[in-house]
């Protein structure tokens, strides 16, 4: 059982909040330390999840003195993260400047968010001396090659989004390789479910789509692929890398099965019609820049060294993700 204080960065986001949830579940013992701008998430996203108390980030944090408390800061403040990793035995870093198009409208931002934010982070936690460090990276870093992508395909970014995420897992290889700082580069496939409301991942933007009359707009024709992971397989590999004993490692965390976007669509489509009685179209728009052709994961290092095993296919997670964007709809949310 984990029985130590966490800090989960970007904490009120939709991963921060569902790997919250998880651990107060499932390991009553636990501390959690929040740090979050809120420039997505919400104190009400994290309220829907658990009590908390906001902390005053100026005041002493030598320890977590709450079950849950939440620092309302930002990663690129370095001051605010050396007092947030105070008292801390591990850190989730999931704060980030995240999508590809995101990072081509505003490189810049994107850069200061996920280098020099994560460089925050690394520092801060070896000079509290944080013994477990978790990134959250992506499959972008490897750029575009012939997938499945692999841990040891050498990376040629094809965004500044992939960019940014490899400069991240570059400077948690080193201060393991330098420091001794337990690091684990985590890269994520395309992670849905429910909680992911404020996110514009296409998942979730297809079923706020079909859920306000909206056709599903497909960038492209449709035929670049991804590989889907459900939000509950997602956490299960945190959780995996905090207690395995490892460190200054790369993992594709995903299901190692490769979708089409187009396919995507007619399935939240099939989802849609047959639960609302309303017919969903599917049109086209314009191919966006940075996006790679075809995109899946190999998950056998991850099988091998955490133990890693999703449990949920595609087809059941986007059942669960679809009635939790219709209760949302419904009235919870009014943003959808």
């Amino acid at each position: 059982m984990i029985t130590n204080n966490w800090l989960i960065t970007g904490g009120c986001g939709f991963i921060g909040t569902s790997l919250v949830s998880h651990l107060l579940k499932e390991t009553p013992k636990i501390n959690i330390r929040v740090m979050d701008n809120l420039s997505v998430g919400t104190k009400e996203d994290l309220a829907e999840v658990c009590n908390f108390t906001q902390v005053d980030p100026s005041s002493s944090l030598s320890h977590v003195s709450h079950k849950v408390e939440l620092v309302v800061g930002d990663i690129s403040n370095y001051d605010i993260c050396l007092r947030c990793c105070e008292g801390i035995d591990v850190i989730v870093h999931l704060a980030a400047s995240t999508g590809v198009a995101p990072s081509v409208e505003n490189p810049r931002a994107d850069m200061e968010a996920n280098v020099i934010g994560t460089f925050n982070m690394l520092e801060s936690a070896r000079v509290n001396k944080v013994d477990k460090f978790i990134f959250a990276s992506s499959g972008a870093p490897v750029g575009e090659v012939e997938p499945p992508i692999t841990e040891d395909k050498p990376p040629r970014p094809v965004s500044p989004y992939g960019a940014s995420k490899l400069a991240g897992e570059g400077y948690c290889s080193a201060y393991f390789r330098t420091f001794g700082l337990k690091t684990v580069s985590l890269r994520f496939g395309n992670v849905y479910g429910p909680r992911s409301k404020h996110k514009s991942s296409v998942i979730a933007k297809f079923f706020k789509q079909a859920l306000n009359g909206e056709p599903l707009e497909v960038y492209g024709d449709g035929k670049q692929t991804r590989d889907f992971i459900f939000i509950d397989d997602l956490i299960q590999s945190i959780i995996l890398s905090v207690e395995k004993e490892t460190g200054g490692e790369v993992f594709q965390i995903a299901t190692y099965k490769e979708t089409t976007i187009n396919e995507i669509a007619e399935s939240v489509r099939g989802i849609a019609e047959e639960e609302t009685g309303k017919k969903v179209k599917i049109v086209h728009g314009d191919w966006r820049p940075g996006d790679v052709r075809r995109n899946y994961s190999d998950i056998s290092k991850a099988k091998r060294m955490l133990g890693y095993e999703p449990a949920y296919d595609l087809g059941s997670g986007l059942k669960i993700t679809f009635q939790y964007f219709k209760l949302a709809k419904g009235g919870l949310d009014e943003s959808l």
